[in-house]
């Protein structure tokens, strides 16, 4: 098991609510939705404050439909398999779906559609790792840890601002 980091962490409001990233000096490592924290959260300073700070830009930028791909340095935890996902969600360009299914096949197996789902469902940096690209068979939305209708949401200001 690796050591935990400590985290320190910003709140970005958003027109889907309030966001909470977390991060350390050199990398973002979890956003959670509705402003929630960790229990080791404290107030940014220097280098994790910089970061942070320019996440908070990039959100801003994304919401504001000027910014279709993130530049941060991102460290997710997570399995070898729930990895390879995240890095194949990330690849999924803005405004863009695909099936789980298809990110399955991508990755060398559609079989493994449930378990792309469940590995999205687990993905720690939400949005930065776009996983609510992924949609069901024949595009039905559905399947998002944070909610259908805010996966709907962020689809449609996808969509609706140049994707």
């Amino acid at each position: 098991m690796s050591k935990k980091l400590p985290l320190h962490h910003i709140v970005v409001d958003t027109m889907v609510g309030p966001l909470t990233v977390g991060g350390d000096e050199h990398y973002i490592h979890t956003v959670r939705f509705g402003g929630e924290g960790e229990d080791n959260e404290s107030t940014p300073s220097g280098d994790a404050f910089s970061l942070l700070e320019e996440a908070r830009t990039q959100l801003d930028q994304y919401f504001e439909g000027s910014r279709t791909r993130f530049d941060l340095p991102l460290l997710p935890a997570g399995t070898d398999f729930q990895l390879g996902v995240w890095r194949a969600l990330s690849e999924i360009g803005y405004g863009q779906v695909l099936t789980y299914g298809e990110l399955a096949g991508s990755l060398g197996n559609v079989h493994l559609a449930r378990a792309v789902g469940q590995a999205a469902n687990r993905n720690p940096l939400p949005i930065f790792i776009p996983c609510h690209r992924l949609v069901g068979a024949g595009g039905r939305i559905g399947g998002f840890a944070p909610g259908v209708e805010l996966k709907r949401v962020l689809l449609e200001h996808e969509r609706g601002a140049g994707g």
